[in-house]
């Protein structure tokens, strides 16, 4: 499932444990470098090259792992 993908990406680029899919990843304490890493990741590990605006728009796992999902349906 793809939002176990982005959950286990954003646990380990904000270094932490249990973060649910409803989470905030400004409250989390998630700044503009480690959202550098995580679109990164999204596209290294996960295929999907996300714009930094959708990550601005769809600051939890399930809103940008919805918006994933959505670009993964357009491409394929």
């Amino acid at each position: 499932m793809i939002s176990d993908e982005v959950r286990a990406i954003w646990c380990r680029e904000l270094k932490r444990d249990g973060i649910s899919v409803d989470d905030d990843f400004f409250a989390l304490g998630g700044q503009s470098v480690i959202m550098v890493r995580i679109q990164g990741a999204f596209l290294e590990e996960l295929g999907v090259e996300v714009p930094m605006d959708q990550m601005f728009l769809n600051p939890t796992v399930a809103s940008i792992s919805a918006y994933i999902e959505s670009q993964r349906a357009v491409t394929s």
